[in-house]
């Protein structure tokens, strides 16, 4: 397991906890698409407003506690923290993010609340 992050990620969570929306922003393709939570933002101008609104605005910051390369796209686990309301959530929330970069640029990202899966 390592938690070292580099290139476009290592900014992007940089600036998510910097609450620096254009940084966060420019880390993102023009065409990218994220799935946060069952909803998908795409294009640059609807990831500008998830990040406006539900990261920087509910001052979200993440711990990485996990970095893991999957045969060229990244798995970032977290111990996320915020303004955001917290209820039916842990008091320890982990979220997996599913990167995908190219040419230096995040040109997708799922966010998930995963759960163990029993067996």
């Amino acid at each position: 397991m390592s938690t070292e992050l580099t290139g476009v990620i290592a900014e992007h969570i940089r600036a998510i906890n910097s609450f620096d929306v254009d940084a966060a922003v420019a880390t993102f393709a023009d065409d990218a698409y994220v799935n946060d939570n069952r909803r998908e933002f795409s294009g640059i101008d609807s990831i500008r407003r998830w990040v406006e609104k539900e990261m920087v605005g509910d001052s979200v910051t993440i711990d990485v506690t996990e970095v893991i390369d999957h045969y060229g796209d990244t798995i970032v686990r977290g111990r996320y923290d915020g303004t955001f309301d917290k209820s039916n959530l842990p008091a320890e929330l982990i979220l997996s993010n599913y990167f995908s970069v190219r040419d230096g640029k995040i040109v997708s990202l799922v966010v998930i609340f995963n759960q163990p899966a029993g067996y």
